[in-house]
């Protein structure tokens, strides 16, 4: 799968979770919760390979996207501090309803701009080639990044990919323990 490809459907998964959440009335905490839970991993992996790989491939190969990139960088993070906030935040909390109103609201922008601007150049500048060699590297950087929010991480080269790995290690170890607890303890 070509990098472009790979993360529309990635805006793709977000934009179904975001419906879904919409469409639930305010007495589905369960579902609401389960919801953003999911939310939360997909944007957290998406930022993370889009800083890890697309971001700083982009920025060397297509330099008229520079500021776009640098303003994608910004939306990710106040995003990842937006679901910093969300992670573990009771469903029936006063502002949860509202964060999760501003996270939709900031990621539906971000998509628009990115596949509106940044892709059609991005596309137009690298060959069907690179696009599915970066489309590879995206699937192998999927495979270790961090499914929670970590906003005060780096977010450009060489130190976010340090650490958005051991962050992803550390998050699918937090998990497995989290369900083994469920298991045991239901």
């Amino acid at each position: 799968m070509d990098a472009i490809t790979l993360l529309r459907s990635d805006h793709d998964t977000a934009e179904k979770l975001f419906k879904q959440f919409e469409r639930l009335g305010e007495r589905a905490s369960k579902s609401r919760r389960d919801i953003v839970d999911r939310m939360i991993e997909v944007l957290a992996v998406h930022a993370a390979i889009e800083e890890q790989v697309f971001y700083p491939a982009v920025r060397k190969v297509v330099p008229d996207v520079e500021d776009q990139i640098l303003e994608g960088l910004e939306e990710h993070h106040v995003v990842k501090w937006t679901l910093a906030e969300l992670d573990g935040m009771d469903p029936n909390a006063e502002r949860f309803d509202a964060k999760v109103t501003v996270l939709i609201e900031s990621v539906r922008r971000h998509v628009e701009e990115e596949e509106g601007s940044v892709f059609p150049r991005v596309r137009e500048a690298l060959g069907r080639k690179a696009l599915q060699d970066m489309g590879s590297a995206l699937e192998v950087a999927k495979k270790a990044a961090p499914v929670r929010p970590h906003p005060r991480s780096p977010d450009t080269p060489p130190l976010n990919a340090v650490t958005g790995t051991l962050a992803g290690m550390a998050d699918r170890l937090r998990e497995a323990g989290q369900d083994t607890l469920r298991k045991i303890a239901p």
